[in-house]
């Protein structure tokens, strides 16, 4: 694949079962690494994979409430040569599979492929979709039509937070960098 185009997307193969879903234009943004899977370092494979404990429980609880999910990640890993693209979708599809097989309909997966010092191959770019750019959460709410002001995002750095206010999310959550790698947990309680 060429290295052109940003953001990327992943579309869900249950697309319009997720767009039923979160039916209220508000969308709960879902960093990757370190929010939705354990950060052991660029995770691209099922084997390398640990869920954040709580990360599906939070996903019920705000597709209930009428969230649309959709993942909005770097993935420096691809400019980096360290696993490929379509490796990378090979994963993201896996993921979305296994959300549905918990009856979270994730409506899409925003990526970024570049980096802006260590890109390999053409992917060496300082793009606006990279975080702590917006581009990535923009690009989500002009293709579904989301109400950023009513949404929310969940990370773990201050690139997603920057991300964040900068597309003008109207909350941001950040899970606790306290809470060690495997022992993150996050917290949900219901309305």
């Amino acid at each position: 694949m060429s290295a052109g185009g940003c953001p990327r997307l992943f579309e869900s193969a249950d697309y319009f079962l997720a767009l039923r879903c979160g039916t209220s234009g508000k969308a709960l943004f879902l960093d990757r690494d370190g929010v939705i899977n354990v950060n052991h370092g660029y995770v691209y494979t099922p084997e390398q994979t640990d869920w954040v404990d709580g990360i599906f429980d939070l996903c019920h609880i705000a597709q209930d409430a009428g969230y649309s999910l959709v993942v909005v990640t770097n993935q420096a890993g691809i400019a980096r040569g360290y696993y490929s693209e379509a490796a990378y979708l090979t994963y993201t599809q896996w993921m979305h599979r296994q959300f549905a097989e918990r009856g979270i309909h994730l409506l899409a997966t925003y990526y970024c492929p570049h980096h802006p010092e260590a890109g390999h191959n053409g992917w060496l770019l300082n793009c606006d979709c990279r975080k702590p750019h917006p581009g990535m959460i923009l690009a989500a709410a002009k293709r579904f039509s989301l109400n950023l002001a009513t949404s929310v995002m969940v990370g773990d750095s201050v690139s997603d937070q920057e991300a964040a206010e900068a597309a003008g999310v109207g909350t941001y959550a950040m899970v606790d960098d306290a809470m060690a790698d495997k022992h993150r947990t996050l917290s949900v309680s219901g309305e």
